[in-house]
Parts: structure tokens; sequence; C-alpha cells
């Protein structure tokens, strides 16, 4: 019977509780909205992108992943100065085996001067 009671007033405390927290628990106005998270640190535009700024590089969590324009936005600046960082690579490759070929040829031309 001592049981019965306690789990009796424990039960109307509960309910209570939970009434005046819904009822009288602040202001009759719905929550406002949260501001939604934004990238906090994004690539910097003044400069090309280093290996530090990827390997800091942390986007906001939102309920189903992560923000994907904010994730769209940093692979496509990625993409861009990696096609950009390839470009400058192939030209400076051929130009040096220009140079390779020039120097090359340089060599097997004997110099007319040198015979006299």
């Amino acid at each position: 019977m001592v049981m019965f009671l306690f789990l009796v007033v424990a039960l109307a405390v509960v309910v209570a509780a939970v009434t005046l927290a819904v009822v009288g628990g602040g202001e009759s106005a719905p929550l406002p909205e949260a501001a939604p998270e934004r990238l906090q640190d994004p690539l910097p535009q003044d400069r090309p992108v280093s290996g530090a700024d990827v390997e800091t590089l942390r986007f906001p969590v939102t309920p189903r992943g992560y923000r994907m324009a904010d994730v769209d936005d940093a692979l496509g600046r990625l993409a861009a100065e990696l096609a950009e960082r390839d470009a400058r690579i192939a030209d400076l490759e051929s130009a040096l085996a220009g140079a390779r070929a020039a120097a090359h040829t340089r060599l097997d031309k004997p110099d007319p001067e040198a015979g006299r």
C-alpha cells in the first residue's frame, strides 16, 4: 500500500511539473529561428589555397550531414586551382624539354670558330 501511494504521489509531481513547464514556461511566442551555420573559415580568396588551408577546413554539420553549398564551393575552388597548377606544370615541363633540346643541339653542333 505504501508503495502504491508513493507511485501515485510521484506521478502527480511529474504531471504537475510538466504542466507548469508547458503552460507557464516563458513567452507565448515560439522559439526564434536559429541562424544557419556557415563555414567559419572559408578558403582564402586573396591567395592560392595551401595544404594547411585544406587541413584546417571544417564544414558545419547539419541534420543530414554537411551543407551541400559549402562543400560544393570548396570542392569547386580546389578543382579550379588544381587545374591551374596542372596547366602551369605542363607549361614548365614543355619549356624545360625545349631548353634541354636546344642545349643538346648546341653541344652536338661543332663550333666553326673553335677549329681556327
